[in-house]
């Protein structure tokens, strides 16, 4: 019986799993963790999405708490979100002259989606630049504000960045929000 009573600690020690999240080093300060490579599947195919570091920000903490993938390659801003998250309002910079933010979404499947682009800086240059739609096909440019009808279910492609016809700041923070 002591036995028994000695074994059960043991056994229940040994099956606590350990979680795979590990802290790196990154150069701008802010606080990142690693994650492991995660496959998502969509309508009609697997989409594996790459190791990503993402940004604990203050703006961008209630967003990573619900699961958004974000990667930063040659000046673009890549985030993918699934759409039955909706409503949700993402939080971002831009650090450089001539970044881009590409918003993925996945699981569309709604004849319509509304989006917002807000900011507190006066003179800031940024817009929806285009929309790719799930047949592949893209529109634009709009401005700060998007309401566009979609035909088909599948991935839809929110492209923001500066707009060429106008003037401005190109740096700066700006919140996203989606319906």
């Amino acid at each position: 019986m002591k036995k028994l009573f000695l074994l059960i600690p043991l056994v229940i020690f040994s099956c606590k799993k350990e979680s795979s999240v590990t802290e790196t080093q990154n150069t701008d300060s802010l606080p990142s963790v690693q994650q492991p490579a995660t496959t998502v599947k969509t309508d009609s195919a697997e989409l594996k999405m790459k190791d990503s570091v993402i940004n604990n920000a203050p703006k961008t903490k209630e967003v990573l708490r619900t699961g958004v993938m974000r990667d930063v390659k040659d000046g673009q801003i890549i985030r993918t979100v699934d759409a039955e998250q909706f409503p949700l309002t993402l939080g971002e910079e831009f650090t450089k002259d001539g970044q881009e933010f590409i918003l993925k979404i996945i699981n569309f499947d709604q004849p319509k989606i509304n989006a917002k682009i807000s900011t507190k800086e006066k003179d800031f240059n940024i817009r929806f630049n285009q929309i790719k739609l799930p047949n592949g096909d893209y529109d634009g440019p709009f401005g700060r504000d998007l309401t566009y009808d979609i035909k088909e279910k599948g991935e839809v492609w929110l492209i923001i960045g500066k707009s060429n016809m106008a003037s401005g700041n190109t740096k700066g923070s700006f919140t996203v929000s989606l319906e």
